[in-house]
């Protein structure tokens, strides 16, 4: 187990070990953005319901009208109201979404005519069915609109929202249990002494949990001894769908958590060839779940999208789960090492109208400041040699 192993060897095996969820609750829509739909979603009617204006305008029926001819108004139309059935030769005028009244096939837009009174005369002749919005143009009865397994972002609820549905079968969010480990770290708000400093990975993970809508159990800093460890890892293994720990896997003599582990449970993977980010430990404890991520909070950052949020993701029940890499040309130069390194970048416009990368200055695994300037992680790999207009993979960090 002391052989880093590769990157993608290490997320295909983990994929291949999630047991997703079963449990289901229904929500109503204000409830569940970011939730993963248990049950397709089959639409009740047609969107729009019937066929409707797309602008302010005339209805007619193209059949009967001619240029420069005047024509009686007969009805008037505003959205959300019923008009009667068109007389032959006459007009209705129409606002934008209401619904074409029976006899018209046809809006000219009011720009295109000339009113006068009850009269108009239309200045240039549309094609049949201008500016009509058929019914079931967007959606037809019947059909399925979204599927089990889908994120319900907030365009996902405001097109379930279209079609009158008011509550969701979703799957009931992982609860993930979150530690801290480490008698250096202190919480925010402390006075830390000589050699301490603030545990910033907790309100990462937090932030990150809860931002893919699961449940964070946090357990707090947990002291440097195997007692204090092992008592964190059976509470939580009570408590929690998954484990998440930060710091504690390296082989120092201060760093108990795989050691606990592996009393209470057992370690699957332990070590990928990835920068920042070597110490890793996957295993179980009690049935449940368990990652151990590095302490250094970049580390951290890194190790839970490209690692540990795929898992998380299939375990709670989505369909789609792999990170979405996209290309982009790097301005600089840089050599890959022995492992597979994930540089923070960050993407601008070039001259020739393509993406660019710019690489932040330090990339040490410490370096937290490089997570908020960078929008994406750039990968380079194993001995890669990186000059300024190849093209990299890159992880756009607003889509992970």
């Amino acid at each position: 187990m002391s052989s880093l192993r590769p990157v993608d060897e290490v997320t295909d095996e983990l994929l291949a070990l999630v047991c997703p969820g079963t449990l289901t609750e229904i929500r109503s829509l204000d409830d569940s953005l970011n939730c993963c739909l248990a049950e397709d979603i089959q639409s009740p009617l047609n969107v729009p319901p019937g066929d409707n204006s797309a602008m302010d305008g005339y209805a007619i029926a193209i059949d009967s009208a001619a240029l420069n001819k005047w024509m009686v108004i007969s009805d008037r139309i505003p959205a959300g109201h019923m008009g009667k059935s068109l007389a032959l030769g006459t007009a209705a005028r129409i606002f934008t979404g209401a619904q074409i009244p029976a006899g018209a096939d046809t809006v000219i837009m009011q720009e295109n005519t000339e009113s006068d009174g009850d009269k108009v005369r239309l200045l240039s002749l549309p094609e049949p069915l201008a500016n009509v919005r058929s019914k079931g143009q967007d959606i037809k009865a019947g059909s399925i609109i979204l599927r089990k397994g889908d994120r319900l972002s907030s365009n996902a609820l405001a097109l379930v929202a279209s079609v009158g549905v008011s509550e969701l079968q979703v799957m009931s969010p992982l609860k993930v249990a979150i530690m801290s480990t480490g008698d250096e770290l202190v919480e925010p708000g402390s006075e830390p002494a000589p050699g301490q400093i603030y545990n910033s990975n907790r309100y990462a993970l937090a932030g990150m949990l809860k931002n893919l809508g699961m449940q964070v159990i946090d357990l707090g800093i947990v002291g440097d001894t195997p007692e204090e460890t092992e008592r964190a890892l059976i509470e939580a293994s009570k408590v929690a769908d998954c484990i998440i720990a930060s710091g504690g896997v390296s082989v120092g003599e201060e760093d108990h958590v795989k050691a606990a582990v592996e009393k209470l449970g057992h370690i699957n993977i332990w070590k990928m060839a990835i920068k920042p980010g070597k110490p890793l430990a996957y295993g179980v404890v009690d049935g449940v779940p368990f990652f151990g991520l590095p302490g250094n909070p970049v580390s951290t950052f890194v190790t839970f999208h490209i690692v540990a949020k795929p898992y998380l993701l299939a375990m709670q029940g989505f369909s789609d789960v792999r990170l979405q890499a996209y290309s982009a040309r790097a301005s600089f130069e840089f050599r890959g090492g022995s492992r597979r390194e994930y540089l923070r970048v960050r993407t601008r416009m070039g001259d020739d109208g393509e993406i660019v990368l710019d690489k932040f200055p330090n990339q040490g695994s410490g370096i937290m400041t490089s997570v908020v300037w960078a929008d994406a992680l750039a990968e380079v790999e194993i001995s890669q040699q990186v000059k300024p207009g190849d093209l990299l993979k890159i992880y756009p960090i607003s889509h992970l």
